[in-house]
């Protein structure tokens, strides 16, 4: 885990867009820079799951690279994309339960050897594998914020799932003695609960909601010497031209993941 890095402005505020789950979306992350830079903000902290499952891998990672603001971790499919290891993976990849599932899971186990190529091509795959697990930044008023794709310590499993108690999510280290403030994506779902002393937030994703639209998500955070605050933001890209795209870049899985981008099963 990279530590106590620390973030100030010249005034004492500190304002970043915190993002991730972009799966590469390329369109949906330009929004996302676009309405962040809107608001003046040029410091960004990004949850991980960056390149897979999208038709625009190579591009999301140059995006990524030219930010001079990010601070970046790993997410789950970003390790599944350098390594080939899907054990873990949510669903099961090597349970289908249907015909078609099998078709989906053999195209999506396809398309992570897809998404390598890509990165490997572009030169860019030692810059994703040598994205952290964690990083740990210590805001102005000194509360320690730490950012990390699922869960501190993980960058799989449930995360800050909602159907898990605030028990369970301590038990799983969402609590103050890792961090004041625990920034997280994984689930694909926004969040923001207060868990043994610990404020766990989930922006939502960039790409690929639970319930299928064409809004890319993320968070502002605000922080001054006083405190800090977080608010939500969407905004609006060209779904269909994504959908479009997965064709045209011969995604082994555009099938799959046009129905999950669109809701159509």
């Amino acid at each position: 885990m990279a530590k106590g890095k620390t973030t100030r402005g010249s005034s004492g505020l500190v304002r970043v867009a915190v993002f991730g789950d972009i799966h590469g979306n390329v369109i949906a992350l330009d929004a996302v820079i676009r309405a962040a830079a809107d608001e003046g903000i040029e410091e960004y902290w990004c949850l991980g799951d960056l390149v897979a499952h999208g038709p625009r891998p190579v591009e999301v990672v140059a995006r990524l690279r030219d930010l001079a603001g990010l601070t970046c971790v790993r997410g789950n499919t970003d390790r599944y994309v350098l390594t080939g290891d899907l054990r873990g993976i949510i669903p099961p990849i090597d349970l289908p339960r249907t015909q078609q599932q099998w078709r989906d899971f053999a195209d999506a186990r396809e398309s992570f050897a897809w998404t390598r190529g890509c990165l490997v091509a572009a030169r860019h795959i030692e810059w994703l594998a040598g994205l952290p697990l964690e990083q740990q930044i210590d805001l102005p008023d000194g509360s320690r914020a730490l950012l990390v794709h699922s869960s501190p310590g993980r960058d799989d499993g449930p995360g800050l799932s909602p159907e898990l108690s605030d028990s369970a999510l301590a038990d799983a280290g969402f609590r103050a003695s890792r961090a004041d403030l625990v920034l997280v994506g994984h689930t694909h779902v926004r969040s923001d609960r207060d868990i043994a002393g610990c404020h766990a937030v989930n922006p939502g994703p960039v790409s690929l909601p639970r319930e299928a639209d064409d809004q890319a998500r993320w968070a502002v955070l605000d922080a001054t010497t006083a405190g800090y605050s977080i608010e939500y933001r969407a905004v609006r890209y060209d779904l269909a031209r994504v959908v479009d795209d997965l064709s045209r870049q011969w995604h082994p899985a555009s099938g799959w993941l046009a129905r999950k981008m669109t809701g159509r099963r």
